[in-house]
């Protein structure tokens, strides 16, 4: 009997992976030149529907493509556009018990009905006013649905944060490259959208066509969402980790709704752990755990440590960072932690530092109301040996505005 079970499951696994060759060698044929027509219809005489495990496979498909040809962004958008199309309808429904109020599934979701109202009855009314008359009043209007607009970059930054991180857990590495990619031209178009109304001095159709480009792009990322990464993430992640995910997504905020109550799974009693009491012996003092935890957060500066393998082990978390962390990234290799446009100056400058080429490289941006000054060290131990890269992140807005001399008391 035991070898009879034994085979029939040989015989699943075989017609399983020969299942896969199959849609790989189709959605493959899209990336070499097979318009989406051909595409789809030897997809839906083949395989017609299509399981999220099958779709997590597509999707490192996807990313190994991409991250090996030198597609421009224009083809990469219109690449990603069809290989969504062709998926869309097609993925088997799969029914899961993940729907309280306050699971991060329910609170996205929750989200994206918020997203969508946004746009049927404020964005695209106001974007039709404006067509007809391009008004001041009509471009004001626009211009506070874009400030809406612009909330999902919390939406998008928890899911980059804290779903995708223990997705690459699991192996699974495609919607950190794909999704990410897309949310950042979803972010980058709204904002162009918003400088342009701002400085509107005539071109409505280009603010009509960017419009629209952003209208069709959200909607087509919460159908992604919705029916490929909560779910491949359902099907995956322990409620361990979904309550980790619950308890870190206040840090980054929430996208124009907030959570609907405290979600916390009946069977599980959640306690914060201690931190121990210990000391550690340092060449020039001794501090206990809690002392050395309160001197690195209380410092005026972000830290992040990232060891010889691009591995972030630590990073502090004072009462202002400037960029958002969540203990999700520890153990994520930094490139992942990166979107994918600019994944190759980390990974440039970390082969700079393990090579000896560099010790240290600075950058400085504005971001927001702050005036960010970034620097990387090498870290190297006594021998010169690569040990890690250490990050500070400072404003220096109200540094840069510092004058004369300051000798008493406030």
């Amino acid at each position: 009997m035991s070898e009879m079970i034994n085979n029939r499951e040989q015989q699943h696994n075989i017609q399983k992976s020969e299942r896969l060759d199959v849609i790989t060698q189709i959605f493959s044929e899209l990336y070499n030149g097979k318009s989406e027509e051909e595409v789809r219809d030897r997809f839906d005489k083949t395989i017609g529907k299509i399981t999220v495990e099958e779709v997590a496979h597509l999707s490192q498909l996807q990313r190994e493509i991409l991250e090996t040809r030198d597609f421009p962004d224009l083809e990469v958008q219109r690449l990603s556009d069809a290989h969504m199309s062709l998926l869309k309808g097609k993925i088997v429904d799969i029914q899961y018990p993940h729907n309280e109020p306050g699971h991060p599934v329910h609170t996205f979701k929750l989200e994206n009905r918020e997203i969508e109202k946004l746009i049927e009855f404020k964005f695209q009314p106001n974007l039709q006013q404006f067509a007809k008359e391009d008004t001041a009043e009509n471009i004001y209007k626009l211009i506070a649905d874009c400030n809406l607009l612009l909330d999902i970059d919390k939406h998008y930054n928890r899911k980059e944060h804290l779903i995708f991180p223990y997705l690459e857990k699991y192996g699974i590495y495609g919607p950190s490259t794909n999704m990410w990619r897309i949310d950042d031209y979803i972010r980058d178009a709204i904002k162009e959208l918003k400088h342009k109304l701002t400085n509107y001095g005539g071109g409505k159709k280009e603010i009509l066509d960017i419009a629209q480009y952003v209208i069709d792009q959200v909607n087509e990322m919460i159908y992604r969402e919705e029916n490929i990464l909560f779910p491949m993430a359902l099907n995956n992640f322990t409620e361990d980790e979904w309550v980790k995910i619950a308890h870190e997504s206040d840090e980054i905020g929430f996208c124009l709704t907030e959570p609907e109550a405290e979600w916390k799974p009946e069977r599980k009693h959640i306690d914060e752990k201690a931190i121990s009491e210990g000391y550690i012996k340092m060449e020039t003092g001794i501090l206990s755990l809690k002392q050395l935890e309160l001197v690195l957060n209380h410092l005026p500066v972000d830290i992040t440590f990232i060891d010889h393998e691009d591995i972030v082990r630590y990073f502090s978390h004072g009462k202002e960072r400037i960029f958002p962390r969540t203990k999700a990234v520890i153990g994520r290799t930094v490139q992942n932690c990166h979107p994918p446009k600019s994944a190759h100056v980390v990974e440039e400058l970390l082969e700079d530092f393990k090579s000896g080429k560099k010790d240290s490289e600075d950058f400085w941006i504005k971001f927001r109301d702050k005036y960010v000054y970034i620097r990387y060290f090498a870290v190297r131990d006594d021998n010169g040996k690569y040990m890690g890269t250490l990050e500070f992140s400072q404003n220096i807005a109200p540094i840069k505005e510092i004058e004369g001399e300051k000798r008493i008391l406030s």
